[in-house]
């Protein structure tokens, strides 16, 4: 079986965490018996960030990315287009990425007598697959920004995001409630495919009192919030030090915050790291905490709970509902409420044996569940599926 993934979010030369999860999926497939080729949609126009900070290096990076690269013996394509920019007409790059995407889905069908398109997200990836190849078999994933922002944001968004799905003989849904909510949006069948991670293979030396969280840093990860729940536990626990793995627009935000609240040196903002580097340092803290909102899924819990590390997240929420519900190892408290979640660490840093015993559970949940090799058996899957339909 030989499939194209196309995706927007896919790593780069200058930023090789970007989209990472959507490479280790094809490495998957690739090695559950899928022969695999990527093109990535690559606009290369400097991000708003580069151009505040008027950095040469970041801003010369989009016109600096090789067309063709090899990541982990697999074949990638980088395929430019230009749009107006992202803000107000991110949900219409689609249109504007079809053109190039079709003149290279026609050159590698010449090398490459691809079966399936397998699309990142129904916009823009999956309306570029829609207007660029409307004839060939697709199937689509949703990891949740597409129909919890995009076709939330606007009425056009909307409508794009619904006609990519409605396209897609098959969607594949991060968990239960991105499914529901794809489902909403006129996706005919949908089917979970759960992402994955590795499972360290020697034990990791905790770091006692050490919180840590991995991801973005935007506003619905909710960093504030834990800084709030350590300003509350200041005085009880005042050897707690907090690691924050990431960077992003909240950054500068954030650092002000955890200095008005004068936490000091407990706060440390380690910036972005690679992959390994960011597993390697979730796997030795003491607990996992994102209590972020519009989670569809979140690999950054799973990747901390494969190294036994117990996690927070919130209530309510798909990814962490649903990680819960496969086996535990992961505790939610209320969405946007500091003092809940002071109480969730208060209890469980006091309490090592509770600590011990979710740590446990969060392996195993791991290793039952949101392995690669699963991913990978069942994304293959998910092909046979689209190919019968």
């Amino acid at each position: 079986m030989k499939v194209v993934v196309v995706a927007e979010y896919y790593p780069r030369a200058s930023d090789p965490v970007l989209g990472v999860w959507a490479h280790r999926q094809a490495m998957a497939a690739r090695d559950a018996g899928a022969d695999v080729r990527v093109l990535v949609l690559h606009r290369p126009i400097p991000p708003k960030a580069a151009l505040r900070e008027r950095d040469p290096a970041k801003l010369l990076a989009p016109f600096r990315q090789p067309r063709r690269a090899e990541l982990d013996g697999i074949r990638v394509d980088y395929v430019p287009f230009l749009a107006p920019p992202r803000p107000r007409t991110y949900a219409t790059w689609g249109a504007y990425a079809a053109p190039s995407l079709r003149a290279a889905l026609a050159r590698l069908r010449r090398e490459f007598r691809y079966d399936l398109i397998h699309a990142h997200y129904a916009a823009p990836a999956g309306d570029a697959v829609r207007r660029a190849a409307p004839a060939a078999p697709a199937v689509i994933s949703v990891h949740g920004g597409d129909v919890l922002a995009v076709a939330r944001d606007s009425e056009r968004g909307r409508r794009i995001v619904d006609a990519a799905l409605s396209h897609a003989r098959l969607v594949l849904a991060n968990s239960a409630g991105t499914a529901d909510r794809c489902r909403e949006l006129g996706a005919g069948a949908v089917r979970v495919v759960h992402l994955g991670t590795d499972l360290p293979t020697t034990p990791q030396r905790r770091r006692a009192g050490t919180l840590i969280t991995v991801g973005h840093l935007v506003a619905r990860k909710r960093h504030g919030d834990v800084l709030r729940a350590l300003w509350l536990l200041r005085e009880e626990l005042p050897d707690i030090r907090y690691e924050i793995v990431g960077d992003g627009p909240e950054r500068a935000p954030l650092e002000r915050l955890a200095g008005e609240l004068g936490l000091g040196e407990r706060i440390v903002f380690r910036g972005a790291l690679s992959p390994e580097e960011a597993r390697a340092a979730a796997v030795r803290a003491a607990l996992f905490v994102l209590p972020s909102i519009d989670e569809a899924f979140g690999v950054a819990y799973i990747e901390a709970m494969a190294g036994g590390v117990p996690a927070i997240g919130s209530r309510g929420e798909a990814g962490p509902e649903e990680i819960a519900a496969c086996g535990g190892g992961i505790l939610l408290v209320a969405p946007g409420d500091p003092e809940a979640l002071a109480d969730a660490l208060r209890g469980l840093l006091e309490d090592g044996r509770l600590r011990e015993e979710l740590g446990h559970a969060a392996r195993q949940n791991v290793e039952a569940h949101f392995t690669w090799e699963r991913c990978g058996a069942a994304t293959v899957a998910a092909y046979e599926e689209a190919l019968r339909r």
